[in-house]
């Protein structure tokens, strides 16, 4: 509950958000209001907020598939389009199966799979020390630094059922196009996926035979454009592939299974 008077507080803090184009401006100022703690700490965050920071950093964390995960500046910030690649997850991981979330920021799809699906041995990898500090906070399970499969313990060679691999997959030429919440606030790592936007995937595909169990899959997130040559690179790797996608979600997961 907020220990401001809403109606002395509220108009204020809309009219500044406006004024910086925040198109939901009621609705932020909302949280804002709901997660300060004195005027002086909802001053700052609003201030924060107008001068571009997103409204996740500013509130150290986002809703995700029904969770509040933490994510600290600088921390790739979970989308609501990543919510149907989870789906897609859950309906693959048996229970108690082993689940590895690559490049996993903030730990958002392992976290939310593992709230989803019985007893998982969930293990989380990111190269960004940022990005790692924030994911033990919110991963039930063990998190590691590193890149890509290099942190991951041997004994989970051949065993993993699920490889959350939500790979950057913007072409490095189009980063300077992106939202300025994103390029300005997000590590560029967690967005660049080379000149195509698919240098990641390929440096996955080409490993994931070796880590995933029988029948384990690995799921990655795609754009539309990127989806045929995407499942392409899964196939060249060994893997039958294929491309679910969601008009609701706008989003776009390509799907290898090994065996």
């Amino acid at each position: 509950m907020s220990v401001f008077p809403s109606e002395g507080v509220f108009p204020d803090v809309v009219v500044r958000l406006r004024a910086a184009g925040c198109v939901f401006a009621e609705d932020e100022a909302r949280l804002l209001i709901g997660g300060a703690g004195s005027a002086d700490e909802l001053s700052a965050m609003v201030e924060r907020r107008a001068a571009g920071l997103p409204l996740e950093h500013v509130l150290g964390w986002a809703e995700f598939c029904g969770l509040r995960i933490s994510v600290d500046p600088g921390v790739f910030v979970p989308r609501r389009r990543t919510e149907f690649l989870v789906g897609q997850a859950v309906s693959l991981t048996p229970p108690a199966g082993v689940v590895v979330d690559l490049c996993c920021g903030s730990g958002a799809l392992g976290a939310a799979v593992a709230a989803a699906v019985d007893g998982v041995d969930l293990h989380a990898a990111d190269v960004d020390p940022a990005a790692v500090r924030c994911a033990r906070r919110n991963v039930p399970g063990r998190v590691y630094e590193g890149d890509l499969f290099a942190p991951l313990p041997a004994a989970l060679r051949g065993r993993v059922d699920v490889l959350l691999a939500n790979v950057p997959y913007v072409p490095s030429g189009e980063v300077g196009s992106l939202p300025a919440e994103a390029r300005e606030h997000e590590a560029r790592v967690a967005l660049d996926g080379g000149a195509d936007g698919l240098a990641v995937l390929r440096r996955v595909a080409a490993a994931a035979p070796e880590w995933l169990a029988p029948g384990g899959s690995v799921l990655s997130e795609t754009s539309e454009r990127q989806a045929p040559e995407a499942a392409a690179i899964l196939r060249r790797a060994g893997l039958r592939s294929r491309v679910a996608s969601s008009g609701e979600f706008a989003a776009n997961v390509v799907i290898g299974v090994h065996g």
